[in-house]
């Protein structure tokens, strides 16, 4: 989902230390490939807002860092029902208020599996219509007032 995601869990199913730091049972430190500076920025982040702590024996994750982490699965995940090279007809705007983050983040992952474009922060073109489950879920998790759909004429070409 994000880093900071995959932080917490990490410390949360981890149980080993090696020079203080978490590993699997190998030792080798379980961590997805992020840029260092991203890594660092978001340890430091959760540092600072008492999710994760150092000690003696390494880093571990906090009761509210726990709390985070169970807070954040109640996201479901779905399954891309677009094949690879369908057209990008269906333009999403939305605005996520800064205190929903966490479903913000959400939706921009759960985007990009489905194989939007990011054009800006939050505006997104990809294949269309979106399943039903889904748009059912927006309007659960009260997210169907912060999110525009516009149905393109044509197919988005993008040109990067």
């Amino acid at each position: 989902m994000s880093i900071t995601y995959d932080i917490l869990k990490e410390l949360w199913e981890t149980e080993l230390n090696y020079k203080g730091t978490r590993v699997n049972i190998f030792g080798i430190p379980i961590s997805k490939k992020h840029k260092k500076g991203s890594f660092s920025a978001s340890v430091n982040r959760l540092k600072n807002n008492s999710l994760i702590k150092k000690d003696e024996s390494g880093w571990f994750i906090t009761t509210e860092g726990k709390q985070f982490l169970k807070n954040n699965k109640r996201f479901k995940n779905f399954t891309s029902p677009f094949p690879d090279k369908s057209p990008k007809n269906l333009l999403i705007i939305f605005d996520v208020p800064q205190d929903r983050r966490a479903e913000r983040d959400w939706l921009r992952w759960q985007l990009r599996k489905f194989g939007y474009l990011m054009i800006q922060r939050s505006v997104w073109v990809g294949p269309s219509p979106l399943p039903l489950e889904f748009k059912k879920y927006i309007q659960d998790i009260k997210l169907k007032d912060c999110i525009k759909t516009f149905k393109l004429e044509k197919g988005y070409i993008f040109n990067h």
